[in-house]
């Protein structure tokens, strides 16, 4: 590997570091990027809060790509930042939106460089590298955050300047606070007071798809909570999603699609809106129909089963071993005749309908599954599990859900 020989002179701009240095740095990353949230968290317990609310994936999504980041651009000087900067800028809307200091967001970058230079020491010692080169990453490391801090501040920044009223920025405040982890916050009530906004018993909210058109603010009523610059923008409606609020969304939402979670009381917010994320993915994978707008309460048994996948999959498996020693098709034609089984209760002849096989076909692999099962149909809890692992595959597979006999 090469190194850098001469220290260089205070005041004097940093030299590229070597580009082999990024190997050695790439596998420390996930440790890193774990005691960096550990430590953060800890001395900035704010940030423990928004790690556990509905944003949290996108906060790591930022600090993962910050590190990545230096790394990517040491093995590859001119590789853009772009998605970096973008996520950077949001880091600094949401302090100005929860109304802090960037002193704190600034701490943070501050101390997670401390922790990323204890470890490239280490790294040091374990590759015997010079301390040249080390002194070389402290100083293009502590160069880099201060390039974090001027990007962040752009979004801070632009916040503060965009905001039409203190009115309009306690609002987006607020929001903030009713979707943070419980419990809400005791100022909440003076905070209502400020911006205008009567604090309801009940909100329903709203998960909108990219990008979002510039007229949707302007065609919502003045009660509606409204954040478009986090990466996944969402609304607040007071009250239940009446007739005349449905009107009013369906208008503004033209031109993009959105998923309407469950009308909960104000301090499951957050969970309205996990809810409606989860319907957008839903409908990307292809489990639910895209519309364009889609209700939760329309797919409450499709979001309970599919919430996780792996476990279905287990789940699955254990229920159906007994099959495991058959050929593959013969074992997907029995599976998929119990799944409609078990599912419809209908007599033989309709499941042959449903499959397309003659009724004779259903009996003969419905005696071949009870022969195999036998036991696992006649127990309740074993034949719970069967119907509510086979369904959940076949809605993976983009499958309607099988009509229950009437």
């Amino acid at each position: 590997m090469s190194s850098i020989t001469h220290p260089p002179e205070v005041g004097e701009p940093i030299g590229p570091l070597p580009k082999e240095f990024a190997a050695l740095m790439r596998p420390e990353l996930p440790g890193l990027i774990k005691e960096i949230r550990t430590e953060v968290t800890r001395a900035y317990p704010v940030y423990g809060r928004l790690l556990n609310g509905p944003n949290s994936g996108a906060i790591r999504q930022g600090v993962e790509q910050a590190l990545s980041a230096f790394v990517d651009r040491v093995a590859e000087p001119g590789k853009s930042s772009a998605l970096r900067d973008q996520l950077l800028r949001k880091f600094g809307r949401v302090e100005a939106y929860e109304g802090r200091e960037l002193d704190t967001l600034q701490g943070a970058f501050r101390l997670g460089a401390r922790i990323a230079l204890r470890r490239a020491k280490a790294v040091g010692q374990q590759y015997q590298l010079s301390p040249t080169l080390v002194l070389a990453f402290a100083d293009a490391l502590f160069a880099y955050v201060e390039e974090l801090e001027a990007v962040s501040r752009e979004g801070y920044v632009e916040v503060l300047s965009r905001a039409n009223s203190e009115v309009s920025a306690q609002r987006r405040r607020l929001l903030h606070l009713i979707l943070a982890a419980p419990p809400l916050p005791h100022e909440l009530p003076r905070l209502c007071e400020t911006a205008a906004w009567e604090l309801p018993a009940e909100v329903t909210m709203v998960a909108l798809r990219t990008p979002v058109p510039e007229h949707l603010e302007a065609g919502l009523a003045g009660d509606v909570l409204v954040d478009l610059d986090v990466p996944h923008p969402h609304l607040l409606i007071p009250g239940a999603l009446t007739p005349e609020r449905l009107t009013m969304l369906q208008a503004a939402l033209s031109g993009t699609h959105a998923a309407v979670g469950l009308t909960v009381p104000l301090t499951q917010a957050a969970d309205s809106i996990r809810w409606a994320r989860r319907v957008l993915q839903l409908v990307d994978e292809g489990a639910v129909a895209d519309a364009p707008l889609v209700r939760c309460e329309d797919h409450l048994v499709t979001i309970w089963l599919l919430s996780d996948a792996p476990l279905v999959s287990q789940l699955a498996a254990r229920e159906l071993a007994p099959l495991d020693g058959m050929p593959a098709s013969r074992r997907d034609r029995l599976v998929e005749t119990l799944r409609v089984h078990v599912s419809t209760r209908a007599p033989a002849e309709q499941v042959g309908e449903m499959l397309g096989v003659h009724a004779q076909t259903v009996r003969y692999r419905l005696r071949n599954l009870d022969a195999h099962l036998g036991d696992r149909l006649a127990d309740p809890d074993h034949r719970f599990a069967l119907e509510a692992a086979l369904r959940a595959l076949h809605l993976q597979s983009g499958g309607p859900a099988p009509r229950r006999r009437t």
